[in-house]
């Protein structure tokens, strides 16, 4: 079974929890050292954020952590800038570069493809669930888009923020996108960037109805599978894992011998009659290569033991936490079913036994090992996993601050 694959969790840089709180302050300037008030200072990846004041200086109260550090203002290049707090206030100046278009040098040059890229953006960014149906792009027209062909990629990314406004779990989403990467051979996406969160502004029925849908975007999340594998408790809040395990497929000789084989009995049948025929020779002929040549290189086989947590997790210091394995993890979350709109997707759900319910399965292959977690379930490298299943198809449009704290009364209820 071929698998659409997405290297799903973006440049989310965490903190660790401590009980003190220590100030981060600073001014932001331009390059000529003139102070620029009004500048806006964003936490990525969570609701934090402050403002410049007339002298152009800032303090945000935040706990010990490595963070990423997002900067706005109007006629400004947006910056990111990366600080760690440890035990101590950080003092640092936000130096931005004006950004200056000479019209008279630009030529205009319309892409008759454009929108149809905005769109497959949108699916692969965004994502195709139903949260994704009520999210909307405000600024479409920031995005830089570039179709390689000879590669057959697609990339996008923007020098200004992003804005989507999230309808279904009420947050508006500024992303500082690096970069996005779509290949049509793999199959594979890949996105990294900086998201800020906001609340929209609703009636207090509709914030009930937010609530609500940002437990269900949150439960079974790899947010919320990294969060309660931090604090060994993955098996109490539903998630069973165990290993798919991939073995070379004991039918499918070597590529070398599969293509040799194709190419003798083409050149034979070209010598003697002219023309390529299939054959229906049971042990030797053109179609019984072909077939082998389409057969899966590996099978992969279920062990069901279920991985213990305490074999998984290491300590990589007080902090972070870390994870290494062989094969791939299968990762089956028990309290939610899979959306009919995700099960009727061809190609994107995994295999599951027989006598399994229609359990939300996710699987997590190493890129970079090892993998390095936050408390808060946050992923210190981007590029340290490939997802497949049902974690590929949730992405942006069913992502929460990771400073989301589930509402404890909610999940009771959601529980009865």
């Amino acid at each position: 079974m071929k698998l659409f694959c997405s290297i799903l969790f973006f440049c989310l840089t965490a903190i660790a929890s401590f009980a003190q709180n220590f100030t981060l302050s600073g001014v932001v300037k331009d390059k000529r050292g003139d102070v620029l008030p009004g500048a806006g200072i964003y936490v990525s990846g969570y609701k934090i954020a402050t403002v410049s004041d007339n002298d152009g200086a800032f303090i945000l109260n935040l706990k010990s952590g490595n963070y990423d550090l997002l900067v706005q203002l109007i006629g400004y290049k947006a910056l990111n800038k990366n600080v760690v707090i440890t035990d101590r206030a950080v003092k640092i100046d936000l130096i931005l570069e004006e950004s200056v278009t000479q019209l008279a040098d630009v030529t205009i040059k319309p892409d008759p493809n454009r929108q149809y890229y905005i769109n497959l953006f949108k699916n692969f960014f965004i994502g195709t669930t139903p949260n994704a149906e009520e999210c909307k792009i405000v600024n479409p027209n920031v995005l830089i888009i570039d179709y390689e062909k000879d590669d057959s990629r697609l990339t996008v990314k923007t020098n200004q923020f992003l804005i989507i406004d999230n309808q279904a779990l009420g947050y508006r989403i500024k992303y500082l996108l690096n970069e996005f990467q779509y290949d049509y051979k793999s199959k594979i996406i890949y996105f990294e960037g900086y998201p800020y969160y906001e609340d929209l502004k609703g009636s207090e029925r509709r914030k009930r109805i937010w609530e609500k849908k940002r437990l269900i975007a949150y439960q079974g999340s790899p947010q919320h599978f990294f969060k309660s594998l931090y604090q060994n408790k993955a098996v109490e809040e539903g998630f069973i894992i165990n290993k798919l395990i991939t073995s070379l497929n004991p039918d499918k000789p070597s590529d070398s011998v599969i293509n040799a084989n194709i190419k003798r009995l083409t050149e034979k049948q070209m010598s003697l009659s002219g023309r390529i025929t299939i054959g229906h020779d049971q042990n030797d002929s053109l179609s019984i290569w072909m077939r082998k040549k389409n057969l899966p290189n590996g099978i992969s086989i279920l062990n069901r033991a279920a991985v213990l947590q305490d074999t998984l997790v290491k300590n990589f210091n007080e902090n972070i936490k870390a994870i290494n394995f062989t094969d791939k993890l299968y990762i089956v979350y028990t309290k939610e079913m899979e959306d009919p709109m995700f099960s009727n997707r061809i190609g994107q759900s995994i295999s599951r036994p027989l006598d399994m319910p229609n359990y939300q399965i996710s699987t997590i292959t190493l890129q970079v090992a090892p993998v390095y977690f936050y408390e808060n379930g946050g992923i210190y490298n981007p590029r340290s996993m490939l997802y497949s299943g049902y974690w590929a198809w949730e992405k942006i449009a069913d992502s929460v601050p990771m400073d989301y704290i589930p509402d404890i009364n909610q999940q009771n209820n959601r529980k009865r």
